[in-house]
């Protein structure tokens, strides 16, 4: 991204993504959350081949999903039900964070660049509005401390503007999920529409798990 002085073409951000979410897929079919996602965790090949990074943070999953600390993912991709002290998380944490990651491509910053948790969460509400009940029936379950401040949804095109095409912004809206069961799996991302005109060779490449 430097490289380009933050704007990757849409053709690189398929590509990259592409290969993100088969690395999260084939992660996830295995069990294993990897629970640092972010850009600085992902390497590239000089002809754009994109490997999964930094596993320090990685645990084994099972079901039941087990308590698990809810001091993981670096701030700005940190999911909003891990910032609000979810600890029987599982592979939609991973999800979030490839979100955020996607949106960055696209606008060349961060999405969510918050200064503490209160500053994170803050700016995920303003951005997509304050989650109620309603949207995310497991809220209610969540021992979060603070009252919520109330925002109206802005939505993600206030943001991202015309960068994203209506198929790229369902893509990333089903990722930036509040409810972590609404959030698309990584496997099911892959055979998103928006990847239609990805090259065949990338996809051999990075096979659905």
């Amino acid at each position: 991204m430097e490289m380009n002085h933050y704007r990757l073409t849409t053709p690189v951000i398929k590509q990259l993504l592409y290969q993100l979410l088969a690395g999260v897929a084939y992660c996830h079919q295995r069990r294993v959350l990897h629970r640092d996602l972010k850009p600085q965790n992902l390497f590239l090949t000089r002809d754009l081949k994109l490997k999964l990074g930094d596993f320090g943070l990685a645990r084994a999953f099972g079901i039941p999903v087990r308590s698990f600390t809810h001091e993981v993912v670096t701030l700005w991709y940190r999911a909003p039900d891990v910032l609000m002290g979810n600890r029987k998380y599982s592979t939609p944490v991973d999800i979030w964070s490839v979100g955020c990651i996607f949106a960055e491509m696209v606008i060349g910053r961060p999405l969510f660049p918050g200064s503490n948790e209160q500053d994170q969460l803050t700016r995920i509400f303003k951005l997509l509005g304050t989650p109620t009940t309603e949207i995310w029936p497991s809220m209610a379950e969540l021992q979060y401390p603070h009252a919520l401040p109330q925002f109206p949804a802005r939505g993600l095109r206030y943001a991202i503007g015309e960068l994203l095409d209506a198929q790229g912004y369902e893509l990333l809206s089903e990722m930036l999920q509040y409810d972590p069961s609404r959030r698309i799996p990584a496997k099911d991302a892959m055979q998103h529409p928006w990847f239609t005109d990805l090259p065949e060779a990338i996809k051999k490449a990075s096979p659905i798990p």
